[in-house]
């Protein structure tokens, strides 16, 4: 692909830092709450991010200037701002929230991807802007809520499916089902959570440090075909079995296999070559993609 423009962006800023892509959400003055331009940004730089052999690691944060992290969706217009007016052509039946539709497209990133939640999240703030990533780093004095069934609709953007696949049926329950606000030390909520820092300040930078720490050492490759395991299993151990021996036959006599056992042998980093453009062999993905997309071809 040619090399993507990530400078067209309005409700986000979007920098590359070697080989970690940050995004800043740029609506600090609304709390970073979520207008019809937000999810259709997202989607499309995590599209571009995931095509994009430079990037290796994705990370999501907010600046400073703005209490929250994403206060949720904006709804003083009503609940309009969930749905593309194009979709009402097609019936109740045919839509999809803008939530899940970004949460589906960050959680098929074959990228890794890191929110750095340096504020208080609500709503969409905590399904789609944290759910669907690989890791979540988190300010201690953040306020937490799901708060769906306090305002008369449902748990969205696939957080009745993430949610208790992250941290149990038992502790989903107790999020989505009382809409009450937590903390992330909270014994409920806690397990979501790679890290949490005692100080809004240290959050973004110990995310950051861990992407470039993870970027520099894992095989591009390798992250797309492990983050297929975990995220579409076999039915059985045996199903599983004839997947990840697959794969790993597959993988170990790659360019970037042969690289870690020499790296191994000669006791140093690894130096990993790999895109996904060039060798990501076309047995992937094994599992049967779900169309989720409109007549008119969007998602």
């Amino acid at each position: 692909m040619s090399t993507p423009n990530y400078s067209a962006f309005k409700t986000i800023i979007v920098s590359l830092d070697g080989s970690v892509l940050v995004i800043v959400q740029n609506r600090s003055k609304q709390r970073n709450s979520w207008v019809a331009e937000v999810p259709r940004e997202l989607r499309e730089v995590f599209d571009l991010a995931d095509r994009d052999d430079r990037v290796r690691v994705v990370v999501v944060t907010a600046e400073l200037t703005s209490p929250a992290y994403c206060a949720g969706a904006d709804i003083s217009g009503g609940w309009d701002v969930l749905w593309d007016p194009e979709e009402e052509k097609e019936g109740p039946h045919a839509h999809r929230d803008s939530g899940g539709k970004t949460s589906l497209v960050i959680y098929r990133c074959r990228k890794i991807t890191i929110a750095a939640v340096n504020g208080h999240a609500a709503g969409v703030g905590m399904t789609a802007m944290q759910l669907p990533f690989d890791f979540r780093f988190v300010w201690a004095g953040a306020k937490l809520t799901f708060p769906f069934v306090r305002r008369g609709i449902v748990p969205e953007a696939t957080s009745s499916y993430l949610l208790p696949r992250l941290i149990g049926h038992s502790r989903a329950n107790s999020l989505l089902l009382t809409g009450a606000t937590f903390t992330p030390e909270s014994p409920l909520i806690q397990g979501l959570y790679h890290q949490i820092l005692p100080t809004r300040e240290e959050v973004f930078p110990a995310a950051l440090a861990f992407a470039k720490e993870l970027a520099a050492t894992t095989s591009q490759v390798s992250i797309a075909v492990a983050k297929g395991l975990l995220q579409h299993p076999g039915n059985s151990a045996e199903e599983n079995h004839l997947y990840d021996s697959r794969a790993m036959r597959a993988l170990g006599s790659t360019a970037d296999g042969e690289e870690g056992v020499r790296s191994f042998i000669e006791k140093r980093e690894p130096k990993f070559t790999g895109t996904l453009s060039k060798d990501l062999e076309a047995w992937y993905p094994w599992w049967q993609e779900v169309n989720t997309k409109h007549r008119n071809g969007k998602l």
